[in-house]
């Protein structure tokens, strides 16, 4: 007789898995005549890329759905099957987004839907990981290393203050934003990476 907990894990994970690879940004972008994204810019499929089409409007929508991914995914999952599975739903989600099949696994960053992802279900960890993103991000005008030091301290504070359950979820999530941003990590290191409101 199969285990009704090893059903669950299968669920959250499938459920977060197929939700997250959705590329909304590669949809809506074609959808309204602004061509792959894939091939402008960083070759992202998230919003930030999508806004250099000029399209601010559907960048905001891809930046809500990226969001939702693991947000809206891991919250329904979380009501359906309860706790941890919508931890796993959400991580899964991110992974997803990240790595998604149909796209020979070549995703987003994940930044949008890690947020959704901690707004969902640990809300105090999301407002301390957007917290440290702003005033990163103000302070040193690096998009990037804001997100890079949320994640960071959002695994911190999910450590210290949270359980295990959702403390894990946090820092899969962050190291696989982290893993992400590699490219990143090093432009930061060589002065290389590009400030907020600069071309290039």
């Amino acid at each position: 007789m199969t285990d009704p907990n090893f059903t669950s894990w299968i669920l959250a994970l499938a459920i977060g898995y197929v939700a997250g690879s959705i590329p909304f940004g590669l949809l809506l972008a074609r959808a309204t005549g602004q061509g792959d994204i894939r091939k402008i810019g960083s070759g992202n499929i998230g919003a930030t890329n999508v806004l250099r089409t000029g399209r601010k409007d559907i960048a905001a929508l891809t930046l809500i759905l990226d969001a939702a991914k693991a947000g809206l995914t891991g919250w329904l999952v979380q009501n359906w099957l309860g706790l941890p599975f919508g931890y796993v739903a959400a991580a899964a989600a991110l992974i997803g987004h990240c790595y998604p099949v149909w796209l020979s696994f070549k995703g987003g960053k994940g930044v949008a839907t890690f947020f959704g992802g901690l707004f969902a279900l640990v809300w105090p960890v999301g407002l301390v990981a957007a917290a440290v993103w702003l005033l990163t991000a103000i302070l040193t005008k690096y998009s990037s290393l804001g997100a890079l030091i949320a994640c960071v301290v959002s695994t911190l504070v999910g450590i210290v203050f949270f359980p295990q359950a959702a403390s894990i979820m946090v820092g899969v999530m962050s190291a696989v934003i982290l893993w992400r941003h590699r490219e990143n990590i090093d432009r930061l290191r060589r002065g290389e990476e590009t400030k907020i409101g600069q071309k290039g």
